[in-house]
């Protein structure tokens, strides 16, 4: 089973970095290419913050609470998976996605971000994040309440 969690977080790791080295192989900064106007496009962005800009330029700290959720997962792995289906995937999806940021802040100092809703702009990590932490919200709010 472990084998399974690590071929699903190295394919979506795999996919971030590989999507974001072809943005920025072939992408100036702020380009941006309409694929679905005026819905979606793909434009180049160095996200040197969180979630919608929020502590930008705290590099440092938004790498340190990354690393420290990592480590606490790590020490609190057979917990883990020791939990519901719902717990297990959405720790491992979420990881997948952190590690994809923490790297992007480690080697560049910023996040890169291209998929672009004129909304907001995210990467594959952050779909990641978002997906995991879902799979951990269904667990909470849907699944926990259905077996009361």
């Amino acid at each position: 089973m472990l084998l399974r969690y690590a071929i699903v977080a190295g394919l979506i790791l795999l996919a971030d970095r590989l999507s974001k080295f072809l943005v920025m192989a072939n992408m100036a900064e702020g380009q941006s290419i309409p694929l679905i106007p005026p819905l979606l496009y793909i434009t180049y962005v160095q996200n040197r913050g969180a979630a919608f800009g929020f502590l930008q330029g705290q590099v440092a700290l938004l790498s340190a609470i990354a690393v420290v959720c990592l480590l606490f997962i790590a020490t609190q792995w057979n917990k883990i998976m020791a939990k519901s289906t719902f717990v297990r995937w959405g720790v491992v999806v979420a990881l997948a996605g952190a590690i994809g940021n923490l790297i992007d802040r480690l080697r560049w100092g910023a996040v890169i971000d291209f998929v672009d809703m004129r909304i907001f702009v995210f990467n594959v990590a952050d779909v990641a994040i978002v997906l995991g932490v879902g799979l951990l919200f269904w667990e909470v709010l849907i699944h926990d309440l259905k077996s009361r």
